[in-house]
């Protein structure tokens, strides 16, 4: 690749870059690269933010059934309920008589 191919497809990477960022070569790259990190950095925290969302989301209907989440938790391991936590937050907001019927089932 021509050293003017690279340096129009980092221009065109960094379009939209506040001040020099998005037209000097040599401030570009950095800034490129960077946004390289902290979007590899970020798709990973984003996992944890969601699995913290689906926590609460789930504690706060568990609570309101008579159960603390993490009650609730050991009591679908014991008995063998693999359903994950995504799908449980998704129940306790669009789908609560579901859950509620699951969670009088583990009760007995």
């Amino acid at each position: 690749m021509s050293h003017v191919k690279k340096r129009k497809k980092l221009l065109k990477d960094v379009k939209g870059y506040k001040w020099g960022r998005k037209n000097l070569i040599r401030l570009a790259k950095t800034a490129r690269t960077k946004a390289g990190a902290h979007a590899f950095v970020d798709r990973r925290k984003k996992k944890r933010v969601m699995r913290g969302l689906w926590q609460i989301k789930i504690n706060a209907f568990v609570r309101e059934q008579g159960l603390s989440y993490s009650r609730f938790i050991d009591v679908l391991k014991k008995n063998n309920v693999d359903v994950d936590r995504k799908i449980l937050a998704d129940l306790a907001v669009n789908n609560k008589e579901t859950l509620v019927s699951l969670i009088t089932q583990l009760k007995k």
